[in-house]
């Protein structure tokens, strides 16, 4: 009980529920493995009976937390209660104003400073998080397009999709199918070095764009190479036309690595070749000094990846920390202009995302773009050289078993440390919503369940041997939703799986949006038919499929369950398992065709698709997503769980029903895109359309219905 004890103390589970009614321990030696990772010793029991009499001792002693979380509007802001009479408090705002006293009311938002003195001598600093209630909502319904940029290749791009053809896709949906969003994959550094890790939920830097995004010709120090580097930029260009033609013509798969080498080699050319004008110099440096350290670590890791490879436990022991490297950096001129050239490239990056953002705007996107931010990092990449005590050693994030997924999961991310967060009043996480929110019209947060609790699993055990770590979820969520308020951008939860009891609600309280995905919508509480369409949740993006799962397309044919079986991926028999696919997508065609949604009949899968879209516009969602490759049939899945060398996981271009590429200009020109875009435009923007209670968006009191393994622990 006194291991329980102190785990309960620092947020560590001790046991989970895999299953309603069940009740699994947690391995001792997991909780004594993550305690130690949280800092905390509890391999023996003195070491545990120390820990526990320091955890009481700075309980009594303790006048204030580390953070202090105050929502405005939903009560007067009143410092702490149970303060010691006489005690004597100043706030310094976050602009450097001084507050003294306990008349809080007036406080602005924002993440200020609180220092208390009490009458017996004790002092204590905690950071205040001053945040609104809830996170901006939308003005009105819109539907959007859910697309991994990467697979959206157009006739100018190098290989992959770019900034390019983000900023055309937005402007082609906006102007003419009316879109009011378009959603797209994390745009987060990714490790360098070949190969790389082509997921892009698995980055180096969160905080941080990819410049393999660059569109190159659109760097305006581009259209100035003098004639003297023609030669070598035609050679380029040539290379770049060979890379999107393999891709486009002769089945080759997108190739990130490939496309890194030709731009960075343009890039070097330009950067090199040309300088800034007084205009352009003056706006980079402005950039360098909003984003201070923390891009020149980013870019001196970039550096110093490129000399010494990516592994950074591996370097030198002077360059394993930021501050040692320093010193390096300024005694190696040629290591100091590659950090130079690195700082460059995220300036030039920023720029292209502002303007794929503006033409969103012009375009009259209500939403714009949607960012996503992926729920870690990788364990060798820039984010956690720069800030390792961040993160909890040994430890990585990943899901418990279930119903999906019988021996759990292992994502190899390692974690932030719940007590190192609150102790910097959540600095990292803070400057990484800020930069993430500066081009978004709306982030999207993967696995926002991470904000409450994540699934630690220690290095060398199975992910079956892990246990739940709790977060604050309150400081976490006022963080997020007062960047977001000042972004003005709205917030949604990618909230499918195992979802604890009352968080869903927690998060439609604050305003942020959930997920809601059609062949996961049933009634589970009432015998497990599909979920009515009046009964689905209003604060959500409503949508028939996820990068994770398969297309439309190989949904309605069972493509998907043949797929799966090749790969040795199905866990019952084959039949079985077509029959039971068949059976649960013949449900939901009935279901259409009752409601005068497939006028058709069943049998014209492009009919099927329409009328699915059909089905998510009848539902009070205030937001449809549109995955792109269902308005083109394409039949292969973006990412495939489970496999890694075994399917092509996230280099896939985007195709039509036969495999064949298709690219931003035949999208553009496709009678079957045409059709399905006009229909969504017409329900979104008629005056009936469902959808439009305010008051229901706002609670959240239609969600009825959980994903398949949600579950309460």
């Amino acid at each position: 009980m006194t291991l329980a004890r102190l785990a309960a103390l620092h947020g560590v589970a001790t046991a989970h529920s895999p299953s309603e009614g069940v009740t699994v321990p947690v391995p001792e030696a997991t909780v004594v493995a993550v305690l130690g990772a949280l800092g905390v010793a509890a391999t023996t029991p003195e070491e545990v009976a120390a820990a526990l009499g320091a955890a009481d001792r700075a309980d009594r002693e303790r006048l204030l937390p580390p953070t202090l979380v105050r929502w405005r509007d939903a009560e007067p802001v009143h410092p702490p209660a149970d303060l010691p009479p006489g005690t004597r408090l100043r706030v310094t705002t976050e602009d450097g104003a001084v507050v003294t006293g306990r008349d809080w009311e007036r406080l602005p938002l924002g993440v200020h400073t609180v220092e208390a003195q009490a009458p017996d001598g004790r002092t204590a600093t905690a950071a205040l998080i001053v945040s609104p209630v809830r996170a901006p909502a939308p003005g009105h319904r819109s539907y959007g397009l859910l697309v991994q940029l990467y697979s959206l290749l157009s006739t100018r791009s190098w290989g992959m999709g770019d900034l390019g053809d983000l900023r055309e896709l937005a402007t082609w949906a906006g102007r003419v199918h009316g879109a009011g969003f378009i959603q797209v994959n994390p745009l987060h550094a990714g490790v360098p070095g070949a190969p790389s890790d082509p997921s892009p939920y698995r980055p180096s830097s969160r905080r941080f764009p990819d410049p393999v995004h660059l569109r190159i010709e659109e760097v305006p120090e581009y259209a100035l190479l003098g004639p003297e580097h023609r030669q070598e930029l035609d050679g380029i260009l040539g290379e770049a036309a060979e890379l999107r033609e393999r891709v486009l013509t002769k089945g080759a798969p997108v190739d990130r690595d490939a496309v890194w080498v030709l731009k960075r080699r343009a890039l070097e050319l330009v950067v090199a070749a040309v300088d800034l004008g007084p205009g352009r110099r003056a706006d980079f440096h402005a950039f360098l000094a909003a984003r201070g350290r923390a891009l020149e670590d980013h870019a001196t890791y970039q550096a110093l990846a490129e000399r010494h490879g990516p592994h950074w436990r591996s370097w030198p022991e002077a360059l394993r920390a930021p501050r040692t490297a320093e010193t390096v950096v300024r005694e190696d001129p040629a290591l100091a202009a590659r950090v130079d050239f690195h700082c460059r490239l995220a300036w030039l990056t920023d720029r292209q995302l502002a303007a794929a953002a503006e033409a969103a705007r012009e375009a009259g996107m209500a939403v714009g773009i949607v960012h996503d931010l992926a729920v870690g990092v990788h364990p060798e990449g820039s984010d956690t050289w720069a800030r390792r005590d961040d993160f909890a050693t040994g430890m990585s994030v990943g899901a418990p078993p279930d119903a999906f997924n019988a021996r759990g999961q292992d994502w190899g991310l390692p974690p932030w440390r719940p007590d190192v967060l609150a102790a910097t009043g959540y600095a990292p996480y803070r400057g990484l919503l800020r930069e993430l929110l500066r081009h978004a019209g709306a982030l999207r947060v993967d696995h926002v369940m991470g904000l409450f609790r994540l699934w630690w699993v220690p290095e060398g055990r199975e992910p079956t041997e892990g246990t739940y770590v709790r977060y604050d979820a309150d400081a976490m969520l006022a963080v997020l939703v007062l960047e977001a308020h000042r972004a003005g951008a709205l917030v949604i939860g990618e909230d499918l799986g195992t979802v604890e009891p009352g968080v869903r609600e927690e998060l439609a309280g604050r305003g942020v949006f959930g997920t809601s995905v059609l062949w996961f919508e049933r009634d589970w509480a009432g015998g497990g038919r599909p979920l009515p369409r009046d009964a689905w949740r209003t604060a959500c993006v409503a949508t028939a499929t996820t990068h994770d799962l398969p297309p439309t397309a190989a949904r309605l044919s069972g493509d998907h369950v043949t797929l799966r079986h090749r790969l040795g991926l199905l866990t019952g028999d084959l039949e079985r398992e077509r029959a039971a696919d068949a059976a649960e997508t013949a449900e939901w065609l009935g279901v259409f065709q009752r409601l005068g949604l497939l006028p058709e009949g069943p049998g014209d899968e492009e009919a099927e698709i329409v009328a699915v879209h059909r089905f998510l516009l009848d539902t009070p969602a205030r937001m449809v997503g549109v995955w792109l490759p269902d308005a083109v049939g394409d039949r292969r899945p973006q990412n495939l769980p489970g496999t890694w060398d075994e399917y092509p996981n996230w280099r896939l271009p985007l195709a039509g029903p036969d495999g064949q590429p298709f690219t931003l200009e035949r999208l553009a020109a496709s009678p079957r895109a045409h059709a399905l875009l006009r229909e969504l435009h017409a329900r979104t923007t008629a005056p009936d359309a469902p959808g439009a209670s305010t008051e229901t968006a706002a609670t959240g009191r239609n969600a009825r219905t959980a994903p398949p393994g949600a579950r309460a622990d």
